[in-house]
């Protein structure tokens, strides 16, 4: 088992953050991750359908075999990960809890903000993440939706690692028009308190310095994939299912997804911060053919248990 990779997916690029900060972590480990950039955002889809997509794509890289999987999506996290938990044999990690528990950790008057997608903040998951661990801190969130468009936008803007990237694109940031909207977004959540504020997106660390601008200096932005990458060492360790020996730093990862295979591997390589040599597309119409009727089964009970709830 300890010699398998590790599995993680996102609706797109943007948890290579994720998947960045466990290579830093485990860099004897191997990696697989899955991008479905074909059906990215997942924030504006209602959250059966995002339900279905992280049954279709835990169930591929159940098969491909991997021995832990990291739902590096907010929006899949807060939708299907008890479900993925139910469903597959292998542990199951979602950002939203260690998001959660960075902030209660950082917090000193115990008011969090909370930025992510639409399906993420409707969901309420972190609110309930960080009560669970402190009832006494209080959750502020705010969906900001459009600081997606703006990371899409910026990772297109020209060839380069991810450093070039963010000289090239630092004119994007300064302009009236992105201050603006992210004052709209952000004020509130300054009026209210807050002393710490959780990228709840895993776009997101990508504008940390935008976003830090806006809010100011006084209040910790908490990004979950430190803590993400710390929750995988730990299960790991605890199975003992951490990789023995030593190996080349970055060896064998793979790269799969549902869109554009050589787009995927030229953008990704800005995210992951290093070269993305070649990505694997993987069809859509595969993965519909992957779930199982138990499975299935597993996500109509969900969905009836949250029209219950």
């Amino acid at each position: 088992m300890e010699t398998l990779p590790i599995g993680i997916f996102d609706s797109g690029l943007g948890g290579l953050t994720v998947a960045r900060e466990v290579a830093r972590a485990l860099p004897h480990e191997r990696i697989v991750y899955f991008g479905d950039t074909a059906r990215c955002p997942y924030g504006p889809r209602d959250l059966t359908e995002v339900r279905r997509f992280v049954l279709e794509i835990g169930t591929w890289l159940e098969r491909a075999p991997v021995k832990l999987i990291v739902i590096a999506c907010n929006t899949a996290t807060a939708a299907g990960l008890m479900l993925a938990q139910k469903a597959f044999d292998v542990p199951v990690i979602g950002v939203v809890e260690p998001g959660a528990r960075a902030a209660v950790r950082a917090t000193v008057n115990r008011s969090v903000g909370v930025i992510g997608t639409i399906g993420t903040i409707e969901s309420g998951a972190y609110s309930r993440a960080a009560r669970a661990l402190d009832a006494g801190v209080t959750v502020f969130s705010v969906a900001t939706p459009k600081f997606v468009d703006v990371v899409e936008a910026g990772l297109r803007m020209g060839p380069g690692a991810l450093e070039e990237w963010v000289a090239e694109s630092s004119e994007v940031f300064i302009r009236p028009s992105f201050y603006e909207m992210a004052r709209g977004y952000l004020e509130p959540l300054k009026r209210s308190g807050i002393d710490t504020l959780v990228l709840g997106c895993t776009h997101f660390p990508l504008l940390q310095a935008a976003i830090q601008q806006v809010v100011g200096p006084r209040i910790r932005l908490i990004s979950s994939a430190e803590e993400t990458a710390r929750e995988v060492v730990e299960t790991l360790e605890s199975r003992g299912h951490l990789v023995r020996g030593s190996g080349t730093p970055g060896a064998g990862h793979r790269f799969c997804t549902t869109g554009d295979p050589a787009e995927f591997a030229r953008l990704g390589s800005r995210v992951l911060r290093e070269r993305i040599t070649a990505a694997e597309r993987v069809g859509l119409e595969e993965l519909a053919t992957l779930v199982s009727h138990d499975r299935l089964m597993l996500l109509r009970e969900g969905t009836e248990d949250a029209v219950c709830g």
